[in-house]
């Protein structure tokens, strides 16, 4: 009997229609195009509007995916949903509710938190679901609505997040060159601190402030995620016996152009194999690396077989790499 691989079969991504320009901003805090433009390579985000739920950013994405894997709602036997802005702050589950606008029920359907690894971390759970042999359909989103938890008069802050969802389909393969190759994550629970996103008043880990917002310390973030990115993907890269030269698409979480650009140095990608969307979407947290793939995949730069290589870092800390052949026809 054949080997059963999970397999990428599909992605599918939603970008609200309101755009939040550098150009607003100036007129909401004290900050210039130029300055964000410098710092971060963003020049608009996405903000949801006030009727749009994460669900529903995710469920956007959810059915975009389906159709292009060309399987039907009941197919599908699991649905894991990444987010650190939940509909809800504990229960229900946001992947509940998107299973059920979609019609599936009596499926396995719970979230993950895990901040903008958040997608690499499902993933991990979705080809360990696939190749246990247990599923053979899983549907896997990520969908923030960050602008929930972000406060406009912060600017180290509101400039960098957007709103967004992405989702994919993972199924089977008995095809060793469309699968998924290899997924590592891990985490870091003392540097929680540096980025806390509440989602009611609550007391920050370190000290007695009350925190409502999104709190971040950014110069510190940086200097980890870069060591981090880095180092795991010489360990993935290395580990699988494959060069960077292999590699068709390099996909980083899109949080900060000067984050992605000293990686990308550092392990000697091309402009070319780089896929960027920071500048258009900002950092979409757990939504920011389908939301790239799909960008790709809908400019006709990965095609069936593409050896694609993702790589994330977020709040926990958290992090992750994976490396993976696009099995969508």
């Amino acid at each position: 009997m054949s080997k059963v691989f999970a397999c990428f079969k599909s992605i599918g991504a939603y970008a609200p229609k309101k755009v939040l320009s550098n150009e607003d901003l100036e007129k909401m805090v004290e900050t210039t195009d130029e300055w964000i433009l410098q710092r971060t390579g963003i020049k608009e985000r996405r903000l949801a509007s006030e009727d749009e739920l994460t669900s529903d950013l995710g469920l956007k994405a959810a059915k975009l995916a389906i159709e292009r894997a060309g399987i039907k709602t009941d197919e599908i036997d699991a649905v894991i949903c990444a987010t650190l802005t939940p509909d809800f702050l504990c229960m229900p589950a946001t992947a509940c509710l998107i299973a059920s606008k979609l019609g599936i029920k009596n499926v396995l359907a719970f979230d993950v938190s895990a901040a903008c690894s958040g997608f690499v971390y499902i993933l991990y759970l979705a080809k360990s679901l696939i190749e246990s042999g247990l599923h053979k359909n899983i549907l896997i989103i990520g969908a923030e609505k960050l602008s929930s938890v972000v406060d406009y008069t912060d600017r180290g802050t509101c400039i960098l997040f957007g709103d967004g969802g992405g989702a994919a389909i993972i199924g089977t393969t008995t095809d060793k060159n469309e699968a998924i190759a290899d997924i590592q994550i891990s985490a870091d629970g003392d540097y929680a601190h540096l980025l806390v996103a509440p989602r009611s008043r609550v007391t920050h880990p370190k000290d007695d402030r009350t925190l409502e917002y999104l709190q971040m310390a950014g110069n510190e973030v940086f200097k980890v995620a870069v060591k981090t990115l880095t180092n795991d993907v010489v360990e993935i890269l290395q580990k699988n016996g494959i060069s960077a030269d292999e590699i068709d698409h390099f996909i980083p979480h899109q949080a900060n152009l000067r984050i992605i650009e000293a990686v990308r140095e550092k392990l000697n990608f091309s402009h070319e194999k780089t896929v960027l969307t920071v500048h258009k979407y900002g950092n979409t947290s757990a939504a920011s690396i389908p939301m790239a793939m799909n960008d790709a995949y809908e400019e006709g730069r990965i095609k069936h077989g593409d050896l694609i290589l993702l790589d994330t870092f977020g709040g926990g800390f958290t992090w992750g790499s994976a490396l993976l052949r696009f099995g969508g026809k």
